[in-house]
């Protein structure tokens, strides 16, 4: 039976707000193209044979960087999701930092691997890693994960969490994960559109994540409270 959200599209359009984009944060140390070339080099030598895939478990399931021709769900083994990823552009500001998910050791997660077309995969590699990668040290690092799926394992390229990059915010309690969603926005959204995105996808594919869930509940229960 399909479950109705609590956190719905009417309360995430509340959440709205116009925020210019001030680009990026004056004083921060950035990855030049050097840093990048070194990267995406380290990344394609430990690249495994075959096709490239990439294991979306957030935003990237419904807003994926590149094209892809075929879908799986699929598991990661070894890590989980957690709003452990401080913000302060993008889906939060200076005044009212955001938060953002990332790959963490522990448990699984389930989410989707996209198999990207064949091509040039530094090209694919490249656009990939700049996205999820801009300051120093770096939040993410590319991994080559080992995922199961019906169809069999596969290895696809994932951004697990750096501890010691520089907006690791480690973990919080659920209750200040929604606080801070039901409040933050940025240029490209606020974190109640996110956590509702990404929930619905998932649960378009039969994905239900009981932590989001439980998150999605709790950021309805911040916005209705402050009506």
């Amino acid at each position: 039976m399909k479950r109705a959200m609590a956190l719905t599209e009417e309360m995430v359009a509340r959440c709205h707000r116009v925020i210019i984009d001030t680009g990026p944060e004056p004083g921060l140390d950035y990855l030049d193209e050097s840093d990048y070339a070194q990267i995406i080099d380290v990344a394609m030598a430990m690249r495994p044979p075959g096709p490239i895939w990439l294991f979306a478990y957030g935003s990237l399931i419904w807003k994926p960087e590149v094209e892809h021709v075929e879908e799986r769900i699929a598991t990661a083994r070894g890590y989980h999701r957690a709003f452990c990823i401080h913000q302060t552009r993008w889906r939060g500001t200076l005044e009212q930092p955001g938060l953002m998910m990332g790959l963490m050791r522990g448990g699984q997660c389930r989410g989707v691997a996209f198999r990207v077309p064949d091509g040039e995969p530094a090209e694919i590699l490249s656009r990939l890693i700049r996205r999820e990668m801009t300051a120093k040290p770096p939040t993410y690092l590319p991994t080559w994960l080992k995922l199961e799926t019906v169809d069999g394992p596969l290895s696809a390229l994932g951004f697990a969490v750096n501890p010691k990059g520089r907006t690791f915010a480690g973990k919080h309690s659920d209750e200040h994960v929604a606080h801070v969603l039901a409040r933050a926005c940025g240029h490209m959204g606020s974190g109640a559109e996110y956590l509702f995105q990404t929930v619905r996808n998932l649960e378009a594919r039969g994905i239900h994540d009981r932590h989001l869930w439980k998150l999605q509940q709790l950021v309805a229960q911040e916005l209705s409270a402050g009506e």
